[in-house]
């Protein structure tokens, strides 16, 4: 299944795009997945993120670099977690630039294919967002159990936060230049996941207009999920605090 095959990308609709890869041990990965995205078009940069993999991603990520002129590296100490990865990310695609910038995962779950169907979307909005739960989308690969949590866990920060989303949790995102610097990255908080909702409300405060697209989100096939139950219930639990945060602003 292939959302974007009904879509026909024009070089002149990208413009100056970065596509932001957080990376925690994805060696069997990154390879093929920025094969893919320079594919796309010549206008798509790519910069890993990676967290000091103890499996030799940043050393895979290094030779791709050293291979390509649009592919960029930075190595952090430690293993500091998605939402400050992709934060460092888009400080880096202020500093050079770039018209639209992308989040996605390393693992496959968000299918590069479907990268029209976001600019096509992005025409009319400042920020869209792959979601897992609009007609026409798919989850692949997940346990029943897993399926529950995530539709409460969404559930939970839509009441909260009052976003008019349906995915809170699905990091593969577009944003225009104008919503990235206009970000407090200061004001962000919040660790591993819970930063994609603070991201979110933040956009949403300031008036700037979030749009969803349907994804076909399968399950990763290869390398080891880095995302636990218990990481993601703790996130969520500083959904209040996000809340609490903003209310002055």
């Amino acid at each position: 299944m292939s959302i974007s095959k009904e879509y026909d990308l024009q070089e002149s609709e990208i413009k100056k795009t970065l596509v932001v890869i957080p990376t925690y041990n994805e060696r069997e990965n990154i390879a093929k997945l920025t094969e893919q995205l320079l594919e796309i078009s010549s206008d798509i940069s790519i910069l890993i993120v990676d967290d000091d993999s103890p499996d030799g991603t940043g050393k895979i990520a290094d030779e791709l670099t050293s291979a390509s002129t649009r592919i960029k590296t930075i190595h952090r100490k430690g293993k500091g977690g998605r939402g400050s990865a992709c934060v460092e990310g888009f400080k880096y695609a202020l500093a050079n630039d770039f018209d639209y910038v992308f989040e996605m995962d390393a693992d496959f779950s968000h299918n590069p294919q479907e990268i029209p169907l976001f600019f096509d979307k992005i025409k009319s909005y400042d920020m869209v967002i792959g979601s897992r739960y609009l007609k026409g989308s798919k989850i692949v690969d997940w346990t029943l159990s897993r399926r529950v949590f995530s539709k409460i866990a969404n559930f939970y920060a839509r009441t909260i936060l009052g976003i008019p989303i349906s995915d809170y949790t699905n990091g593969y995102r577009i944003y225009k230049k104008k919503v990235i610097s206009d970000l407090d990255f200061e004001k962000i908080k919040s660790k591993g996941y819970i930063v994609l909702s603070e991201m979110a409300y933040q956009v949403y405060k300031k008036g700037f207009r979030i749009g969803e697209v349907p994804t076909l989100f399968v399950n990763r096939k290869r390398g080891q999920s880095n995302l636990s139950f218990q990481e993601i219930f703790t996130a969520f639990t500083g959904v209040l605090k996000v809340k609490f945060r903003y209310l002055s602003s």
